[in-house]
C-alpha cells in the first residue's frame, strides 16, 4: 500500500472540491443521480440482509459495498460535496464563488434525490410484482422504520428535532472520514478498507444520512408506511441534510484543511 501523508492527501481534497465546482450541469446532474440510485440499492440490500438473517451487523458489515462501488466510479454525494466543495472557496481558488457551490450542491442534491426516488419505485414494483401484492415481511419492515424516523421523532418535539440533526452531524464524520481516507492511498484494496469501517459504523448506529433517506422514505411512503411528505421533510429530510453538512465540514473538511494546509508556526522552545 502507497500511504498518502495527510499533507498532500488534504490538498487533494481541495483540488477535488475546486474540480466539482466547475464540473458541467450533465456531468454533475448524472453522476449524482448514479450515486443517489447505488446508495438505494445498497440501503435496501442492508435491511433485507438484516431482515432475512435477524442479525442487524450483517446488514451493516455488508452496506459499504454500495458507497465504495459509488465512490470508485466516481460519482458524487451531497454528504461527499458538503466536505470537499466549501474547502476550495477557503482556499480562494480562482473562480470559486459562493454561487458556484450552492449550484454545485443544488444539482448534486436534485441528481442524489432523482437515483434514490427512482431506485424506491424498482425496488417497490418488485417487491408487489407491479403492485398487485403488500410486499411482505421487508415491506413491513420499511414501512415501520419510516414511521418510526419520522413521526417518532415528531413525537418528542424540538428535542426530536435536535437528535436527527445530531445523528445527521456523527453520519457525516463517519461517512467523511470514509471519503477522506480513500484518499490516503492508491492501492484500490486500500481505499476500500479505508472506507469500509467509518461507513458500516454509521449505519449500525442508526445515524441519519440525508441520501439514505432520499431513498427509504419514499420507499417506505409506498410500502404503507403512515407520514407525510411534509412530516418526512420537517422531521428527517431537513435536519438531517443540515447534520451532514455540520459534521462533513465542521469535524473533517475543517479540522483538516487547517491543520495541514493553512498550519500554524510551530511553537518555538525558549
Amino acid at each position: 500500500m502507497a500511504y498518502i501523508e495527510p499533507s498532500e492527501f488534504v490538498t487533494k481534497m481541495v483540488d477535488a472540491g475546486e474540480q466539482k465546482v466547475f464540473m458541467s450541469t450533465k456531468d454533475t446532474f448524472i453522476r449524482a443521480f448514479m450515486a443517489g440510485a447505488i446508495l438505494g440499492l445498497a440501503a435496501v440490500f442492508a435491511i433485507t440482509v438484516a431482515t432475512k438473517t435477524g442479525s442487524p451487523i450483517l446488514g451493516a458489515v455488508l452496506f459499504p459495498v454500495g458507497f465504495i462501488m459509488l465512490y470508485l466510479m466516481k460519482f458524487d454525494l451531497l454528504t461527499g460535496v458538503f466536505t470537499l466543495v466549501p474547502l476550495a472557496w477557503l482556499d480562494k481558488r480562482a473562480g470559486v464563488t459562493f454561487n458556484g457551490i450552492m449550484r454545485n450542491w443544488g444539482l448534486v442534491f436534485i441528481g442524489n434525490f432523482a437515483g434514490a426516488l427512482t431506485t424506491a419505485f424498482f425496488m417497490s414494483f418488485i417487491l408487489t410484482y407491479g403492485y398487485a401484492t403488500d410486499g411482505g415481511l421487508l415491506a413491513e419492515k420499511v414501512a415501520t422504520i419510516g414511521e418510526s424516523r419520522t413521526v417518532g421523532y415528531q413525537a418528542h418535539g424540538l428535542g426530536g428535532w435536535f437528535t436527527i440533526f445530531i445523528r445527521g452531524m456523527l453520519c457525516n464524520w463517519m461517512v467523511s472520514m470514509g471519503v477522506v481516507g480513500a484518499m490516503i492511498s492508491t492501492s484500490a484494496g486500500a481505499k476500500m478498507a479505508a472506507m469500509w469501517m467509518p461507513v458500516m459504523l454509521f449505519f449500525f448506529m442508526g445515524f441519519e444520512h440525508s441520501i439514505v433517506n432520499m431513498f427509504l422514505f419514499p420507499f417506505s411512503m409506498i410500502m404503507g408506511g403512515e407520514f407525510t411528505v411534509s412530516e418526512y421533510l420537517i422531521w428527517n429530510e431537513i435536519p438531517t441534510a443540515l447534520g451532514n453538512l455540520f459534521g462533513g465540514l465542521c469535524l473533517v473538511g475543517l479540522p483538516l484543511y487547517l491543520t495541514h494546509v493553512k498550519t500554524s508556526p510551530e511553537r518555538k522552545v525558549a
